[in-house]
Parts: structure tokens; sequence; C-alpha cells
């Protein structure tokens, strides 16, 4: 069975309303359906709805309202005031225009447990799939009540404490049976999750499969924000090896890294460039290695560094000598995560890839690297690079007007971009980008989708100043803008 975590169901949150759906229509059918599982239960009687102050609770208010002819009774945990987002408002302010009773519970006001007297049902609204640690009064208190209630206990999406990844909680509500929106979440599937979840439903909301399949601003959330004490080195120490033919290359990948927020950013090139690329900005570090392509000789220089950053790039200028390929072959096995382009991706590399590398490569790379033609219809690109992740154990990111990217279990498409991003540099320009978000996740399929998203939402914004007059350049300086929390 296919199960989401509580991440990837925010992020598809963020995709629906980047797609244009917005989160009010997508409660208003999660509403509807909770009335609609209590009206399949009971076809009268008493139903008492207790919601929290997010979008959990917003599902339940709409829910109170398509229960018109049952004695329906809200209550809300805080007040008005403290409803912690506009759907959710929205709909409170529609059912204070009714005549349903409303009860606006805090810390400072008696809980009269008699409210739940003879109700057929309760539905929990109260926690979504956001709370963790602890449960806090009035909460805490409020989940006793309904557990000791003897009613049927119907939760909105999770019942409310339980943490929806499958970790540790406090308490949480025994519910009956729980309506959860989308997907079966990953937590429902662990030990005794049942005693609390009852009988699970999964309800479609209207959430359209390019919510998910495509990447968006939900999933590049994780890279916005850091931590308040963080220390250099903390957002990731990156190597760009590259150069030698070419100077331009690694310092736009080098850049594209620190842009992305990479703390340091380190350049291993060929003595006759290292010096262009030092020139480039006072912000890269710049190793000299020893002649004026990357050979074996470099290996000890280059080892050394690998073990003092957290991402390899690498490819970028390199030339496609024999030395050169040589040195690739045996630099690859010292890395632990790296991302891979250019001229470093030849056939002779794929023995030497493991499940920690992303490969970053247009149709024609693809085609070296494989053996075969990149079909052209999208389905067949889909299984294309599908079978080669799965045999290689490796994350392809293919580059092309929809970006693909996968790791064998999971295919991603991106779509932004555009014409103007076919001016040379706007690959090495994704390559530190990706570089720079895989120094900050586990996940390379992550890495590379969300810098697909990024490298072609700045491109979109250069050319909206630029048109086709756009520079890999100016790309990078609008990196900071898409990443702006």
């Amino acid at each position: 069975m296919q199960t989401i975590t509580s991440a990837r169901m925010a992020a598809i949150d963020t995709n629906c309303e980047y797609l244009g759906i917005k989160r009010l229509q997508l409660m208003e059918n999660a509403g509807a359906a909770v009335a609609s599982a209590v009206k399949e239960r009971i076809s009268s009687g008493k139903v008492v709805i207790i919601a929290g102050r997010g979008n959990n609770g917003g599902d339940a208010f709409v829910a109170a309202r398509h229960l018109g002819g049952y004695d329906v009774t809200v209550i809300l945990i805080g007040k008005k005031e403290d409803l912690k987002t506009p759907e959710a408002l929205h709909n409170w302010n529609v059912l204070e225009k009714t005549s349903i009773p409303l009860v606006e519970f805090t810390n400072s006001t008696f809980f009269d447990p008699s409210i739940l007297k003879n109700a057929k049902v309760i539905i929990d609204g109260i926690f979504g799939t956001g709370v963790r640690g602890r449960i806090h009064e009035p909460e805490s208190t409020i989940i006793d009540l309904i557990n000791g209630s003897g009613a049927f206990v119907l939760s909105v999406d999770v019942p409310s404490g339980f943490d929806p990844d499958g970790g540790e909680f406090d308490k949480a509500v025994h519910a009956g049976l729980t309506l959860t929106f989308h997907k079966m979440k990953t937590g429902f599937l662990s030990q005794n999750a049942q005693q609390y979840t009852g009988e699970i439903r999964v309800v479609d909301i209207g959430i359209p499969i390019e919510a998910e399949f495509y990447v968006g601003p939900g999933d590049i959330q994780p890279f916005l924000k850091r931590p308040a004490i963080s220390h250099k080195g903390d957002a990731g120490r990156i190597l760009v090896i590259g150069g030698g033919p070419y100077s331009g290359a690694p310092a736009l990948s080098a850049l594209s890294a620190l842009r992305a927020g990479a703390d340091i950013v380190t350049v291993a090139a060929p003595k006759n460039v290292s010096d262009i690329i030092a020139s480039y900005s006072p912000n890269l570090i710049v190793k000299k290695l020893t002649g004026e392509i990357l050979v074996e000789d470099d290996i000890p220089i280059i080892s050394r560094l690998i073990e003092k950053h957290d991402v390899v790039v690498m490819g970028m200028g390199l030339g496609n000598a024999d030395e050169t390929l040589l040195a690739i072959e045996k630099i690859v096995p010292l890395c632990t995560k790296a991302v891979i382009d250019a001229d470093a991706l030849s056939p002779q590399l794929v023995p030497f890839l493991d499940k920690n590398m992303i490969l970053t490569p247009h149709a024609g790379e693809m085609k070296r690297l494989s053996g075969n033609d990149v079909p052209d219809e999208q389905k067949e690109r889909i299984e294309f690079i599908k079978s080669f992740a799965q045999k290689n154990e490796v994350t392809v990111l293919l580059k092309g007007a929809i970006d693909l990217i996968s790791d064998w279990l999971e295919v991603r498409a991106n779509r932004t971009g555009n014409a103007g991003m076919t001016v040379g540099g706007t690959g090495d320009v994704l390559a530190g980008l990706t570089g720079a978000l895989f120094a900050r996740c586990k996940s390379p399929l992550e890495a590379a989708a969300c810098g697909a998203f990024i490298n072609g939402a700045a491109g979109d914004m250069a050319f909206k100043e630029f048109g086709y007059g756009l520079l890999a350049t100016d790309i990078i300086d609008y990196i900071p803008a898409v990443m702006k929390a």
C-alpha cells in the first residue's frame, strides 16, 4: 500500500495552491466527506464536533455545515482570534451566520463534560498531521474526555495526538473511524496503530496527480529555513571538481552552490585555470591541481579535499581526455555523495555509481551513458530513466523541456524553465545548485527534483527581465529570490 509522510503531504498541499487549487476547495471537500461518513452511520441524533485552531478544525467546521437536520454542537478549543489559517477562520465565520451552537473553550473556561453526554458521534478535529511531542492543556484533558465518552468517534485525517509518521507520541484519541485524506499515512501501518485509528478510509478530496508528480514550491520549503543556531559549514561544504579546457563552467557551479545556501565551496581545478576561476569571486576557495587537465596524479590532493566536504560536484569543463576519464573513475568511489555532470558522464563511469549519486545529463549525455537513444514520448522517457536508475542504483535528473527525475522507486517531473535557458552554462548552474541542496538532505531524489525546480524558476525570473538575452549568471542572481522564505 502506498503511504505518505506528513512532510510530503504538506508539500502537496502547497503545490495544489501553486496549480490554482485553493486550500478552501480542499477543505470543503474534506469536510463534506466527514459529514457524509456521519450520515452513513446515523440518520439523526446528537453530534459533537471538537475542533482545533488549524485546518483540521476548519475541515470539522465544514462538516458541521453539511450536517443540517442533526443536533450539532461545535466546540472550538481556543477563541476565534486564535484560528491559525484564513481558511479555518472563513468557515468559522460562516458557522456564526447559522443556528448551530458554537462554543469557544479556553484554559480559563470550565469544560462541562455533560456536553458530550448522549452524543451518538464525536467528530475529532483537534490536531492534524503537524502535532508533535507532549499534548498540553486543555487538549490533553479533552482527549481523555473523548476517549471516556462512550460515543462513536470519527477522527478527521489523523486521530488527534497520533504521530502520522509512526514516531512516539504522548497520548491520542481512540477513534472508531479515521477518514484520512489523499493517501494512507505512514504511521497508520505501525504496530498497534489500529487501537487509535479504528477503521481507516482513504478519502479523495480532489488533489490532482500533478500536485505530486510535478515539483512545486511545497517541495522546496525544507530548504528555505535553517536553525537559528547554525555554524559555518552546517549548511554544506561543496567540492567542485572541474576546469582545465574551460574555466567558466566550474565557476558557475561554485557560485550557484553559494547562492543556493552552501556555506563553503571549494573548486579543485587544473593549475592553468585555477587563478582565472579564483578571479570570478573572492567568495570561492580554489585549490590548484598538478597539471593542465585532471589526471591520476591529482587524486591524493582530491582525496584529502573530499574528506573535508559533504558533496562532490564534478564534471564541468573537465574535457574528455583519456587521462581525465581514468582519474574520474578512481575519484567517484571516494565520494560519499556526488552530483556528476557534463564531461564526467562517461560510460566507463557507470560501474562505479551508487545510490548516493545524482547524474544530471541532457538527452545526448544520457545516450552516451546508456548506449541508447532517449525516447521522445514522455511515458517512454519515464520508463527509460526508471530502468537506468534501477539497473545502476542511481538517481537521474534528465534535463529537457520537462525535466524528469527518478531514483527508480519514484519519478518526478519539473516544468519550470524556458527556451532562453538553452544558453551555455545553465546546466553548470543546475549541478552546483543541486549539490548545495544535497548537502542539506539525505534524499538524492529530493535534492535533484528541487534543484531542477529552483533552477528553472530562477531562469523564468531572469527571462522576464532579459528575454532571450539571459545569461547563466543571471540565473544565479535569481536563485535567492526563488528560495526566499
